[in-house]
This record gives C-alpha cells, structure tokens and sequence, in this order.
C-alpha cells in the first residue's frame, strides 16, 4: 500500500468503528519527511461527499499541541527540561487557566510538566518569557498563521491548520532545519528526461542543536510515559497531543527521525465530540499509519543527546550572562511558598551535547554561524541561523516556462 492509502483507511476505520459514535465525522493526517516532502495528505473523512481539504484549508484551535513552542521558547530564554515549576491553581487577570481534569502536581519538572500537559506550568512559562517570544518561536518554526499574542496562546488558542502546525514539529525531527513544504518531487517528459527535481532547495537553522536535544527529550516522555502512551511503538518517538474545549478538536503531532506526522479529528461545525481527547484516536491513528510507514525502515534515533540530571537534584534555570532578572519562582500566589534561596542545590556543570542533524536522503543542510534566520525577536546566537543554498527552479517555473 502507497502511504497515501494507508493514510486514508486509518482515518476512515477509525471513523466507521468508534468515531462515530463518539461524534467525531472528520479525521485528517498529514505526514512529512525531513526534506519537507509530504508523503501523505487526507483532508477529510471522504473526498467523494467533501472536496474541502481540511488539512490545509481548515483552520482550528491547537489546543496543547501548541505548547511545545511555548517550551522552545522558555528553553531558549534559560530553563532547561529541570527547571522546577510548581504546578497549582493559578490567577492571571481575570482567566484561571486549569489542568485537565483539575489536577494538580504540585513540583514538577518542566520535562513532567510537557510530558503531562500540565496548564498552570505553561500558562506561567507564557508570562515569564512573554505571549510575544512565544509567538514568535511558532512562526519561526513555520506557523504561518495569524496568532494573537496574549496570554492565553500558552493554551493554543490562536487557529492554525493541521498542514502547517505538522510542518512546525519538522525541525524537531530533522535536528533544527525548516524546509519547504512541498507536494511534487519530480517532473520527467515520457522519455524519462528529468525536468524537475526537489530534493528539498535549502533550509535554514531555526533552532540551536542543544534546544532540539532537550525539546526532543521532553517529548519523547509524551510517548513513553505522557498523554500520548497509545502512539508508542518500536521507534524512537516524540510529540504533542492537543484537545480544545469541550472537546472539539483533538490532535496528536508527533515525529520519528523518519517521518513528522499530525492528525486531527473533530466535526466541520465545531460541535463538540464525547470526550475525544488527543491521546484516543488521534494517537491511534497516528500509531497505526506510523508502524505501517516505518515496516522495514531501520531504526533510526531522534537528533540530540541531551540527558536528565538525577531526579532529586532541584536545578536552577540556566539563564544567559545577560539577564538582568532570573527566572520566576513560582510564588505562593500559585499555591506554595517559594523555598528560601540558601536552600537550593546550585545547578551542576552540564558539558556541552551537540543534537546531530538526522539524515534527510540528500537534503542539504546548511552549516551554522551567520545571522539568525528569526525575526523581531533576538534567539540564542551561534548555530541558529546561517547561510541558506539558493533554491533550484520552481515549479511553477517548468510550466510557465521561466
């Protein structure tokens, strides 16, 4: 089977067998490689009744599916995957972000706190590092929508599409590059006479190699331990599920060093389903479509080799040599007093752990120094950024004849 059929009878089996009954009509997959090639594409239950292509047409809340560019951000401000944040009911005007559920964790990681899709955690990161930075990381990885900077985008919000939200979790998978999204590889005449061929152009670092290791840490613990434990199979994985209120749309994004693949499942008019959260059928689906693709594909793991430091050891927030100010604790305004500053554990040398660019079958990956490839916002020096190889002939160029 192509990818492309398998993409389509996952959706469409999931749909016939339990979606319906929980009132979810719509499914869509789409499924990249590191090179930015989409390999496949289903925009709807059943093109035949719908020609709307959800996948890159439609428009919905992310919900926590956005909040891995909420952690890139605060990475990339000074925390890292030990900074403890306590994770308690919080106040922030006049909006009261809640955990799923109303559970509360008290001190926790950031690590656990991504892993558990913890809300109060996530709101607070938003307002120490600003809606702003957190809006610019997301376009910076490839959202492409509009997105409103409050606080409240720490949630998701703000609308996106399934196309471009899955496109933003590439970099992760490939070891910080942004390729181009494209649908067609090559173009040869009957004669067999290559054309065209996109074997990707060039692409330019959007995120540090450490920043990758450490996001694809804290994702990785979605798979094995977090909301996501339905999507987990033979390779390394990582993720993001992501439910909207009242559950009207239910997502999982997650990559090997393989493939990036999103799934949304949800209703055209926005209508709630019965409790379909990120980690059902979304992740089912992705499972499914995701063993099939990888059948015979050696395995490969995921860029970066960033590790933990003992579980008991409370780490400070490694913050640049420039900050005026460290980092929030979280106060008792959020639930617990902040531990006197004599008592903390000064946070441990931690050496250097480059993240290793993942193969992408040709695709040249730039090398790093130069200016950062970001906008508006500054972002860590040194490897983000550098000299992008100037794209090959487009498309549109073969049929226009330029």
């Amino acid at each position: 089977l192509t990818l492309q059929k398998l993409a389509e009878q996952s959706i469409r089996r999931l749909i016939d067998g339990s979606g319906k009954k929980l009132n979810a009509s719509q499914g869509v997959l789409v499924s990249i490689d590191n090179s930015g090639a989409v390999r496949a594409m289903v925009g709807g239950y059943d093109y035949s009744t719908s020609q709307f292509d959800r996948a890159s047409e439609a428009r919905r809340q992310p919900g926590s599916a956005f909040k891995p560019f909420v952690y890139m951000a605060a990475l990339e401000a000074g925390r890292t995957p030990d900074s403890v944040r306590n994770d308690a009911p919080i106040k922030i005007g006049k909006w009261t972000p809640t955990n799923y559920g109303g559970k509360y964790f008290g001190k926790v990681t950031l690590a656990t706190a991504l892993a558990k899709s913890l809300n109060s955690v996530a709101a607070q990161l938003t307002m120490e590092v600003g809606p702003d930075a957190v809006v610019e990381a997301a376009h910076r990885m490839g959202v492409g929508s509009d997105l409103t900077a409050n606080t409240s985008i720490a949630l998701g919000t703000s609308e996106v599409t399934p196309l471009e939200l899955t496109s933003a979790y590439v970099p992760f998978a490939n070891g910080g590059y942004r390729p181009e999204v494209h649908f067609i590889r090559r173009v040869t005449t009957a004669g067999g006479k290559v054309l065209y061929d996109n074997n990707g152009g060039g692409a330019p670092r959007v995120i540090k190699p450490e920043i990758v290791g450490m996001m694809n840490s804290m994702m990785t613990g979605t798979v094995e331990i977090g909301t996501a434990r339905k999507a987990a199979f033979a390779w390394p994985a990582a993720g993001k599920t992501g439910t909207s209120q009242n559950s009207r749309d239910a997502w999982f994004i997650g990559y090997t060093a393989n493939l990036t693949t999103g799934v949304w499942f949800g209703n055209d008019d926005g209508g709630p389903m019965k409790k379909v959260t990120g980690g059902a059928l979304p992740a089912q689906a992705w499972h499914e479509f995701m063993v099939a693709a990888h059948e015979g594909v050696p395995v490969r793991p995921l860029p970066g080799t960033w590790r933990s430091t003992p579980a008991d050891t409370i780490v400070q927030d490694e913050l640049p040599p420039n900050t005026a100010q460290p980092a929030p604790v979280p106060s008792a305004s959020v639930g617990q007093s902040a531990p006197a500053a004599s008592t903390r554990t000064p946070a441990p040398a931690r050496a250097a752990r480059p993240a290793e660019t993942v193969d992408a079958g040709g695709f040249g990956m730039p090398g790093g120094g130069g200016n950062t490839a970001s906008i508006r916002r500054p972002v860590p020096p040194g490897d983000v950024g550098g000299p992008v190889k100037k794209r090959q002939t487009s498309i549109l160029d073969i049929l226009t004849g330029g």
